[in-house]
């Protein structure tokens, strides 16, 4: 039962190019390596992202915030390319690739396809973070600003938001 994981870190994965924009709320992402910088995210084959992942060999990995959380439900609830007429995210161009990048999200990681694999019912995208930009306010001294509401998913249509409350060893 893989709900014994979370709740998760929730993240929004941009796919595709100018015609074939696509957005995908996803929790199974993680860092893979530091040096080169290296991050995975399982998606599901049926999804119009696996389809424009493959197709376009690169992604983005947004990292949205509470005031995003309308955005984050629909691209998780809703299917295809219309969806994003319902979402008020804006897109701003990437610096290292194709792919856009979220204006409203507090980081975007814009990722090279550099590996895949299948397991079981997901496939598992690994992309080289060739770019990023975030706000720096929302990650001072190289760590969140929790004030910044960062998004963890707990259940189904339930989401927390990280306390300012750091407990330290």
């Amino acid at each position: 039962m893989y709900r014994l994981l979370y709740p998760m870190r929730t993240f929004l994965i941009v796919s595709g190019g100018d015609e074939e924009i696509n957005v995908m709320t996803a929790d199974w992402v993680t860092v893979l390596s530091s040096k080169p910088f290296m991050v995975g995210v399982a998606v599901a084959p049926k999804r119009y992202t696996h389809r424009l992942i493959e197709k376009y060999g690169e992604f983005v990995v947004s990292v949205p915030t509470l005031e995003m959380l309308k955005d984050v439900w629909i691209a998780g609830t809703r299917s295809g390319s219309k969806k994003l007429e319902k979402m008020g995210a804006s897109f701003i161009d990437s610096k290292k690739i194709a792919t856009k990048s979220i204006g409203e999200a507090v980081a975007n990681l814009e990722c090279n396809l550099v590996d895949k694999r299948r397991y079981g019912d997901h496939t598992f995208f690994v992309g080289e973070v060739l770019h990023y930009t975030y706000n720096e306010a929302a990650f001072r001294n190289s760590k969140p600003n929790l004030k910044y509401n960062f998004l963890a998913h707990v259940a189904l249509n339930e989401f927390v938001t990280f306390e300012d409350k750091i407990h330290k060893m």
